[in-house]
C-alpha cells in the first residue's frame, strides 16, 4: 500500500510530539519500595546506602564474611515470604543506583542445607552492576559449636513445608520479588535474568528450570546436587561400604591405598584417548577391574584385599536396590584421590543431615544402620515430592526462551557425576533428541575437575556464566569452554584452588571430547579440536 509524502512527514512529526511530550520514569525512591504489594511476601526493611556505608560480618556454618565497605550507592530490601502456613523465608534484594545497573538480574544460591544469606556476597554481586537476590531457602541455621550436634538438620524435623521451601519455593519467592521490586524502582523491566550456582546451588537451577520456566532466561548448574531422594542415599551408601564397619574393618581402604589405586587406574586408561597426560578425558570408556591389583598373599602396601576391592567396585558401580535397578551411579575412574572427604573418616554431613531431618527424623540416627534399599524407599515416600528436581521435562522452559549449560565435573568431590549425563540423556528423550535439546540445553563434562570449575575463585579458570550471557544476549551457542588446570594442594582441582596453571583444555558440548590435533604442546587448549567420540 502506497502513502501520500505529506501523511507519511506528519505521522513522523506526530510520533515526535508524542515521544517528547512523556517523561522518561526515573528512579523512584528507596523508601518508596516498602509499600509494593507481592502475594505471600512482607518487607520488613529498606535501606537506602551511600558509598562507604559498612556492612557487619557475618558468621556461619560455612565460616565467617568479613565487614565490608560498599563504594557505589545502592537500595537494599530485606523480605520474607511465607507460601505456607509453616514458611518463612528470608529473601534480600540489592539495587543499584540506576546509573550503574547494567539492566541484568543475577541470583545468588545456596550450598547444601545452608539455612543464611550471604548479604556480603550479595552486595558484590550488586557491585558489578546487577541486581542480587538471594534466600535463606526457608530456614535459620542454628548456631554450630558449643556442643549442638544437630546444626545442619534440625529445622527439617517435622516439616515438611520448609523441605519444599528449600526443595524450590524459596529461589522461585526470591525471583517474583526481585522482578517487581527492580520493575518499580527503575520505571522498567529487568532485561535479562541469570543463574549461576553450583553443587545445590545448580540443583537449585534444575528446579527452577524445571518448575517455574519464566524465572530465569540463563541458568548455568554447574554440578548440580539433584534428585535428592536419590543422591542423599546414594552418596552416603559410598561412604557406608567403606565405614560401616570401622576404620579397622576389611572393607576400609586406607588413603596410602587410594593413591596406590589411583596410579593403577590411570596406568590402565590414560591413553584411551590418544594421549598419555595423566588425565582421563572420557572416564566411561574407562573398564578398570580393581581385581587386577588384588593381593596374591598377605596385605601389602602396593595392592588391595579381597574386601578391598569389593569396596572399590561397589563404589564404582553405585547404589542399587534390592532387585539391581540403579539408585545413583558411583564415582568415575580416575576420581579416587577425591574419595578421601567421603570414605577416609565419616560421611559428608550433608548425606547424614538429610536422613536424620527428612527420612528418619532423628538426631541419634546412626549411619551404620543404614539399609540402601529400605532407606531409600523411605526417603523417596517421605521427602520426594517436596525436595526432588530430577524431571527431563523442560518443553515450557524452551518455549519461554530459556537457555540452560550443566557442568559436571568427572573427578567430582562428593556427587557422583555419571548420573548428571543420564539426566541430560533422559531430556533428549523428552525434548525430541539431540538437535531439539542443544538448541537451549547444553552439557559440559569436565575432565579432571573436583567440582565447580570457575566457581567461587578463579572465574576464568572455567567461564560459564560468560558463556552463558552470550548465547542469551548474543545467540552464540557455546560449542567449548576452556578449563584451566591448576597446581593444588589438595586433589580436588576446580573448587577454587589458586595453584599456578599448568593446562588449558576445551571442554567440549555433549556428546563431543576434547581431540588432540596431532601437533603442538599438549598443555595448551589451541592444539585440541570438538569431535564426535571415537573419531
Amino acid at each position: 500500500m502506497k502513502h501520500p509524502a505529506g501523511s507519511i512527514l506528519f505521522a513522523a512529526f506526530l510520533a515526535m510530539f508524542v515521544c517528547a511530550s512523556i517523561p522518561a520514569v526515573a528512579q523512584q525512591p528507596c523508601e518508596s519500595l516498602k509499600s509494593i504489594k507481592v502475594p505471600d511476601i512482607t518487607i520488613t526493611a529498606v535501606t537506602a546506602g551511600k558509598p562507604g556505608f559498612e556492612l557487619p560480618g557475618q558468621s556461619g556454618l560455612m565460616g565467617n564474611i568479613p565487614a565490608r565497605k560498599i563504594p557505589v550507592p545502592f537500595c537494599r530490601i530485606e523480605a520474607f515470604a511465607a507460601p505456607s502456613s509453616d514458611s518463612h523465608i528470608g529473601i534480600e534484594v540489592w539495587l543499584p543506583d540506576a546509573a550503574n545497573w547494567n539492566g541484568k538480574f543475577l541470583a545468588a544460591g545456596n550450598p547444601g542445607f545452608i539455612g543464611s544469606l550471604s548479604s556480603g556476597g550479595l552486595a558484590e554481586i550488586m557491585e558489578r552492576g546487577y541486581v542480587s537476590a538471594g534466600t535463606d531457602t526457608g530456614h535459620v541455621d542454628a548456631a554450630a559449636g558449643a556442643g549442638n550436634q544437630n546444626a545442619g538438620f534440625e529445622w527439617a524435623i517435622g516439616h515438611p513445608e520448609k523441605w519444599a521451601d528449600w526443595g524450590h519455593r524459596a529461589v522461585h519467592e526470591m525471583a517474583v520479588l526481585t522482578k517487581k521490586l527492580a520493575q518499580s524502582y527503575y520505571g522498567k523491566p529487568i532485561q535479562h535474568s541469570y543463574w549461576n550456582s553450583c553443587h545445590n546451588g545448580g540443583n537449585q537451577g534444575l528446579n527452577e528450570a524445571q518448575r517455574y520456566p519464566d524465572d530465569f532466561d540463563g541458568i548455568v548448574a554447574g554440578d548440580p546436587a539433584f534428585w535428592i531422594s536419590h543422591l542423599q542415599p546414594g552418596s552416603l551408601y559410598i561412604s557406608w561400604v567403606a565405614l560401616k564397619d570401622g576404620v579397622n574393618g576389611p572393607g576400609y581402604v586406607p588413603p596410602a591405598k587410594i593413591t596406590m589405586l589411583n596410579k593403577a587406574v590411570i596406568e590402565a586408561c590414560d591413553a584411551i584417548d590418544g594421549l598419555k597426560d595423566g588425565l582421563i578425558e572420557d572416564p566411561t570408556k574407562c573398564k578398570f577391574d580393581p581385581a587386577s591389583i588384588q593381593c596374591k598373599g598377605a596385605d601389602a602396601p602396593d595392592c588391595l584385599t579381597a574386601g578391598q576391592v569389593d569396596t572399590v567396585k561397589k563404589i564404582y558401580a553405585g547404589a542399587k536396590f534390592k532387585d539391581g535397578t540403579p539408585i545413583y551411579t558411583g564415582f568415575e575412574p580416575g576420581s579416587e584421590l577425591n574419595w578421601n572427604f567421603m570414605i577416609e573418616k565419616e560421611p559428608f554431613s550433608v548425606n547424614i543431615n538429610y536422613f536424620k531431618g527428612m527420612v528418619i527424623q532423628d538426631p541419634k540416627w546412626d549411619f551404620r544402620t543404614f539399609d540402601v534399599d529400605r532407606d531409600t524407599r523411605l526417603g523417596i515416600e517421605r521427602a520426594g515430592k517436596y525436595v526432588d528436581g530430577n524431571s527431563p521435562d523442560l518443553r515450557a522452559f524452551k518455549k519461554a526462551g530459556g537457555k540452560l549449560i550443566i557442568v559436571s565435573s568427572w573427578n567430582s568431590l562428593a556427587l557422583p557425576p555419571r548420573q548428571v549425563q543420564e539426566y541430560y540423556k533422559s531430556v533428549e528423550k523428552v525434548m525430541g533428541g539431540p538437535a531439539k535439546t542443544q538448541d537451549f540445553a547444553r552439557l559440559f563434562a569436565v575432565p579432571g575437575s573436583g567440582g565447580c570449575p570457575g566457581f567461587m575463585m578463579n572465574v576464568e579458570d572455567f567461564n560459564a556464566f560468560d558463556a552463558m550471557t552470550r548465547w542469551v544476549e548474543k545467540g552464540e551457542a557455546p560449542e567449548k569452554i576452556i578449563y584451566s588446570h591448576r597446581e593444588s594442594g589438595g586433589a580436588a582441582s576446580g573448587m577454587g584452588r589458586a595453584g599456578k596453571v599448568y593446562r588449558t583444555r576445551p571442554v567440549c558440548a555433549y556428546p563431543k571430547v576434547s581431540k588432540y590435533k596431532g601437533s603442538g604442546d599438549i598443555n595448551d587448549a589451541a592444539n585440541f579440536t570438538c569431535a564426535a567420540p571415537g573419531k
